[in-house]
């Protein structure tokens, strides 16, 4: 019988380590389409490059936790980052993991892992929340704590957004963010793999179409200062395509909050429940 390993819940990963180079920050940016003027020259990161430095990092524990049964079963179910500090070229960042919580779906599991990047000096750069969903896997049971939830509000359906912003997914996007972001999975960069996977075929990275609304956000309710995001919140619901459009339309939802939805040019809703806060 397939069980969640509770005794590694909460337990903090041994800390890992991440030299911020300033050609990978300049990489990650064209790799997202970015042309925010301080990340093509280096100066900063883009905010979603926080998942760099932690990627690899956080497969260990995720999977002390999980059966590796279940790793043909998951997907990337939500994101939530929270910005201390940009990212700088020339840091030395020291992160940490740990699952905190799962709880049993209908249709799955979902994992709760949490993420949390320092300077080598101790001072906070962001903490993460990732949530991964195991499709057709049900724990029986929810435990421990979960992500944070962020929702979008059903009242704002009838007011008209604050910003439309339409971005195009490029036929080489998925080649160019997997080296830049390290990313290697096949349902990325292999067609008869994706297909075989029960996709249409090549997929955009989430994290990718995240970066998408980041700058969304950026240039449309932060005046262009990639410093004035203090918090990011994605729920993936929909895969996004080599050659489509993404549309992302946010809506003010008090002061320096905002939510968003992002729809792809098939009319499917590619993230729900968008979340944003603008210092």
């Amino acid at each position: 019988m397939t069980e969640m390993n509770k005794d590694n819940l909460g337990v903090w990963s041994a800390p890992f380590d991440f030299a911020v180079e300033r050609e990978r920050t300049v990489e990650y940016a064209a790799a997202t389409n970015d042309g925010n003027a301080r990340h093509v020259s280096g100066e900063l990161a883009p905010p979603v490059f926080a998942i760099v430095p932690v990627f690899q990092g956080m497969i260990d524990p995720l999977f002390k936790v999980v059966p590796d049964s279940l790793i043909p079963f998951v997907v990337h179910g939500e994101q939530d980052m929270v910005f201390h500090r940009p990212i700088e070229p020339g840091m030395k960042l020291v992160s940490r993991a740990k699952v905190t919580g799962y709880s049993s779906k209908g249709s799955g599991t979902t994992v709760s892992l949490r993420l949390e990047t320092r300077t080598d000096g101790g001072d906070l750069v962001n903490e993460q929340w990732m949530v991964s969903f195991f499709r057709g896997f049900q724990a029986g049971e929810t435990v421990g704590e979960q992500a944070p939830a962020h929702r979008f509000p059903e009242e704002l359906r009838s007011a008209a957004p604050v910003a439309e912003v339409t971005q195009h997914v490029d036929d080489d996007q998925t080649f160019r963010y997997s080296k830049a972001s390290g990313d290697p999975m096949p349902i990325h960069l292999d067609e008869e793999f994706a297909k075989s996977a029960g996709l249409p075929g090549i997929i955009a990275h989430g994290l990718c179409t995240m970066a998408f609304t980041s700058r969304a956000v950026i240039e449309s309710v932060a005046d262009g200062d990639p410093t004035r995001l203090k918090r990011l919140a994605v729920r993936f619901s929909k895969p996004v395509l080599p050659g489509q459009d993404v549309t992302t339309r946010i809506y003010g939802s008090g002061a320096g909050t905002y939510v968003f939805e992002t729809t792809s040019s098939s009319g499917d809703v590619v993230i729900k429940d968008g979340l944003a806060e603008i210092a």
